[in-house]
């Protein structure tokens, strides 16, 4: 226990040249330079990496200024710097809340004029009060307000998005103790102090830039995964499920209605005429046109119905668990909300609609349930077109 405690005492009274641990911050912040240059060249490409490696380079400049103090004018050491750290935080914001898709203009004007008041605040207090306790206190609360919105990736999607929230959180939280520590002790909490709170605090800003740098390029990676997924299973101009990834996710719900014995309801779908709706209006009206379809159909399906583009104007709903009034029922929603809601669009349009409803075997493939469905789509088609023609498989 004695030698235990002597070891602790020690750790305790260690201090390190506030130098030598700037330097180190420094030095955190470059390795970002080198592992997004090196293994990120493209990404710099894009806005949020490109604001969050300037957030850095801001950054890294203001530990560096913050280095030679006392070798170098005040006003670089201590103005230039914390005006660089404050700016650099407010990008850094900025990059997480575009990577949230979040940057949204109702917000961006309040948040610049908070940015531009901490560093007009900051100058302010130099010119007015320059004292290091005043200085601690407001570059403190001004680095906790910059840095506040990062909470927002909490509610992220991801468990690597929660946990990058909450390492913001507990910098702020820093900050404020910072700063209320500051006000109300006599304890020093200054960087440029050596004892354990300089070594306690440095050594975990170190660590948390660390991460935070990790754990940005994580995201952002996790981001691209994300996009290259929706590219890989949706349909690009509608949003509907691409046939690839409908087949995938049809397997499954076959199994399981043939499992528990329920109904199983199928449409497919083209628009009436859609070859002369392009030769006529041209490609771009029919573009617009299969975009209004999805769009308004996609509000009358469930979450577990499956929306499909075949391809040039065919479309497919796999309905899991609807009988044979509900999946008409639905059909005849379709059919209303293109005759009755109002559009846009420079012609009208109608669809034709084959509808089959099934309780589904083992055996039971979708492959037969398309060439069922075709059939009654093309006897809606001969009768005349903007109609509903139901199959049922024997």
């Amino acid at each position: 226990m004695d030698i235990i405690h002597s070891r602790l005492v020690t750790i305790i009274n260690i201090t390190l040249d506030s130098t030598m641990i700037t330097i180190f911050l420094g030095a955190g912040y470059l390795f970002t330079f080198i592992l997004i240059g090196a293994y990120w060249h493209d990404a710099l490409k894009e806005l949020p990496v490109r604001t969050f490696f300037m957030a850095k380079c801001l950054q890294s400049a203001a530990w560096f200024l913050a280095v030679v103090r006392g070798e170098i004018p005040d006003f670089l050491s201590i103005a230039v710097a914390n005006s660089f750290m404050f700016i650099g935080a407010a990008l850094e914001s900025i990059a997480l809340l575009r990577l949230r898709n979040e940057w949204q203009r109702k917000f961006r004007t309040p948040y610049l004029l908070a940015a531009l008041f901490s560093i007009a605040g900051f100058q302010l207090v130099i010119l007015v009060h320059n004292s290091e306790e005043w200085r601690i206190i407001c570059g403190s609360l001004f680095l906790a307000i910059l840095l506040a919105p990062s909470y927002r990736m909490v509610k992220g999607p991801s468990s690597l998005m929660k946990v990058m929230g909450y390492a913001y959180l507990l910098v702020v939280a820093a900050n404020l103790i910072r700063a209320a520590t500051a006000s109300f002790t006599d304890t020093s909490v200054s960087l440029f102090t050596p004892g354990f709170y300089q070594l306690i605090y440095l050594v975990s800003v170190f660590i948390l830039t660390i991460l935070g740098i990790m754990g940005f390029l994580l995201l952002w990676k996790e981001k691209s995964n994300q996009e290259l997924l929706q590219y890989a299973s949706y349909d690009d101009l509608t949003g509907a499920l691409n046939r690839r990834m409908f087949t995938s996710g049809a397997k499954p719900l076959l199994e399981q209605c043939a499992k528990k014995r329920q109904h199983l309801s199928y449409l497919l779908f083209d628009i009436d005429s859609f070859k002369d709706i392009n030769d006529n209006y041209g490609h771009h009206t029919g573009d617009l046109v299969l975009q209004d379809v999805v769009r308004r159909i996609r509000p009358l399906l469930g979450n577990n119905d499956l929306f499909v583009r075949y391809g040039g104007d065919e479309f497919g709903i796999l309905l899991p668990g609807r009988n044979e009034p509900e999946s008409s029922h639905l059909a005849e929603q379709i059919k209303l909300t293109l005759e009755t809601a109002p559009s846009h669009l420079p012609v009208p349009y109608s669809l034709s609609i084959g509808v089959l409803t099934l309780v589904p075997d083992p055996h039971t493939r979708m492959e037969t349930l398309y060439t069922r469905c075709d059939q009654a789509l093309y006897a809606a088609k001969r009768n005349g077109r903007n109609r509903i023609a139901r199959s049922q498989i024997s």
